[in-house]
């Protein structure tokens, strides 16, 4: 039976409950107040933990703490590696080989003289910390890369040097600890070079074989598809125990080499697992910042003083800056850009984890300022947290590495009448860029200067070339409503399905047409499908932008315009939502209308409109005066 926080101890399960719902909760509420999300899950642990006293993850969850956080880690760089596809280095890849053979290296000599001078610790206790230091921390670096929008190439560096860099830093730290284990113990150089060589060669082949392994047997049909996600996780827990207990950490380097082997193995699943991994990933960060934000403990804060600050100053300002810049001399990326990853290394779950671990054994080697790395190593969480959490979007948008400010829209489907759409809220400010695999369909689109890409939107030349970051809102609009709803169904999980538009399919209310609402997106422009909306252009009938203000309300326009069929309202803003047949709509002054609607006489001078036709089967003809001409809506 659970116990209330003012009786003492939490039941675990009541534990746990408070630790996803805290986590979660913190995260939900930083989406709604455009925050950053580890802030707050920081300062929420925090505040549940010491402060109120409601939750201790050692008195009400006990010796399953470490395992649980250690178990979340190897899952949360699992998923990292599972991101790493090779392909998608493109240009970043110089810059990353860099970061990982050169940086690393450097940071951890770097790292390690802040701490010698900067915190005062001895050479022991400041090598093994200083290994640990090299990780950038890739739980905090993606939610941050999630929220400032970084250009594509910027956010590559920083992704994948936080992946490949978080194992390395760990088995830089157990280097480091078994010298100082030689040196103070009768273990002899030999026996602790044996046994970090066993278990990196461990780590690295187990790693390879599961990851082969299983991309076989799943390529090979051997395991169904309902048991794939539950059998990669017991294998992932599996090779991750197996690695540790040959040398301690080095299962965070066989399960990243797992992640990364799958992701290469171009695997037809890959989307569902990477997708099943990214949910796990949000819900294990979570509760790992919990966790570690609640056992945080006052008294030992109370072991550092004012050289804490200056060792802060100096990683952030010195350490950080040099690592990067030197290591990517001569690398040919931009030097904005080098400033940028140069003044961004915010650190995460897995130094504070691993360095409360080697603060632990070098307490009981003897060495007593060891007991100043755990303390330490949540301050610079803390302020690196902090520090990026609030300045990373402002900074990259003043050195102008971040997406469009006002968020895009991509149109899958060159036509006359998304031409049209896309030349409106190209006036409107609103980023614009049309995809069509047939390059005749983009001709109109490039004549009005409208950004296109040319070839497949779900094609992986698409995903290297297009920065999907740049657009919130994705309009599916091809004359073919079965790849609508194709493109619709794929990238609603990336952008959310509520981001997500395409013109109504032919027949869809007949019910042996009707699909299930898993597939496809959102209809808008009032329920019309493709034929209307291109028959209607043909028609003239134009997109117009209409302005509300205090004196001439939505119900006013819809007064004057009857006829008219809203699109898209745009907020003062000028970010797009995209408006539903069903859907209750509110525009406040200030707001702009995106209407398609017949051109009024007044407009063009008061000249006549020309006599238009529909014509049968599908097609219509214009007839204009002193000439005429036929155009297919098929």
């Amino acid at each position: 039976m659970a116990v209330t926080p003012a009786d003492g101890a939490l039941s675990p399960v009541t534990a746990l409950a408070l630790v996803g719902v805290v986590g979660v909760g913190a995260q939900w509420l930083a989406w709604k107040l455009r925050l950053p999300g580890i802030v707050l899950m920081l300062a929420a642990g925090v505040m549940i933990g010491p402060v109120l006293g409601w939750f201790d993850p050692a008195r009400d969850i006990g010796p399953l703490t470490q395992p649980l956080i250690a178990l979340a880690v190897a899952v949360i760089l699992f998923e990292g590696g599972l991101t790493l596809n090779l392909r998608s280095l493109s240009d970043a890849a110089l810059g990353v080989r860099r970061l990982v053979f050169v940086g690393a290296p450097l940071g951890w000599l770097l790292s390690t003289l802040a701490l010698r001078y900067g915190a005062g610790l001895s050479w022991e206790s400041a090598a093994v910390f200083g290994g640990i230091m090299i990780v950038t921390g890739p739980t905090v670096i993606a939610p941050l890369l999630r929220q400032a929008r970084l250009a594509r190439r910027p956010a590559a560096l920083l992704q994948w040097e936080a992946i490949v860099n978080d194992p390395i830093g760990a088995l830089a730290a157990v280097l480091a600890f078994e010298v100082v284990l030689v040196l103070n113990t009768a273990t002899t150089v030999g026996s602790a070079a044996g046994e970090l060589a066993l278990g990196v060669t461990v780590a690295t082949v187990t790693g390879v074989a599961a990851g082969y392994g299983l991309a076989r047997a799943f390529r090979h049909g051997q395991v169904p598809e309902h048991m794939k996600v539950p059998v990669l996780f017991v294998l992932l827990v599996g090779i991750f125990a197996l690695s540790d207990s040959v040398l301690h950490e080095s299962g965070l380097l066989a399960v990243t080499i797992m992640g990364l082997v799958i992701a290469n193995a171009e695997l037809p699943s890959y989307e569902e697992l990477r997708r099943f991994k990214e949910h796990a990933t949000i819900l294990l960060v979570s509760g790992v910042f919990i966790l570690l934000a609640a056992s945080l403990d006052f008294s030992a804060l109370g072991l550092l003083d004012w050289r804490a600050a200056i060792f802060v100053a100096a990683v952030v300002l010195v350490a950080r800056p040099l690592t990067v810049l030197a290591a990517l001399i001569g690398s040919g990326i931009p030097f904005r850009e080098q400033l940028l990853v140069a003044l961004t290394g915010p650190r995460g779950v897995v130094l504070v984890a691993v360095a409360g671990l080697f603060g632990e054994r070098l307490v009981q080697l003897g060495v007593a300022d060891a007991a100043l790395i755990g303390p330490l190593a949540f301050v610079l969480v803390a302020a690196t947290v902090v520090l990026h959490g609030f300045t990373l979007g402002p900074f990259a948008k003043a050195l102008g590495l971040t997406a469009a400010g006002t968020p895009g829209v991509l149109i899958v489907g060159g036509s006359r009448w998304t031409t049209q759409l896309a030349e409106a809220l190209t006036k409107a400010e609103v980023p614009v860029l049309i995809a069509d695999a047939n390059r005749g369909h983009l001709r109109r689109a490039r004549e009005a200067g409208i950004a296109t890409f040319f070839g497949d939107v779900l094609s992986e030349a698409a995903e290297h070339r297009i920065d999907f970051v740049g657009y919130a809102t994705v309009i599916a609009a091809t004359d073919n409503d079965a790849y609508n709803t194709l493109v619709a169904t794929d990238l609603a999980p990336e952008l959310g399905r509520e981001n997500v538009f395409q013109v109504t399919r032919e027949k869809s209310e007949h019910t042996r047409h009707a699909l299930p609402p898993t597939l496809g997106g959102r209809a808008f422009a009032d329920g019309a499908t493709y034929r209307e909306m291109e028959l209607r252009v043909w028609q003239g009938w134009q997109f117009r932008l209409t302005g509300l203000t205090e004196e001439f309300t939505l119900e006013d326009w819809r007064a004057k315009r009857p006829e008219a069929v809203l699109v898209a309202i745009l907020s003062k803003s000028g970010v797009l939502r995209p408006v539903g047949p069903e859907e209750r709509v509110e525009a406040p002054p200030g707001s702009r209308l995106l209407a398609l609607r017949p051109e009024d006489p007044a407009e063009r001078g008061a000249q006549p409109p020309a006599k238009r036709r529909p014509a049968k089967g599908g097609n219509c003809r214009l007839i204009e005066p002193g000439g005429r001409g036929t155009m297919s809506t098929r």
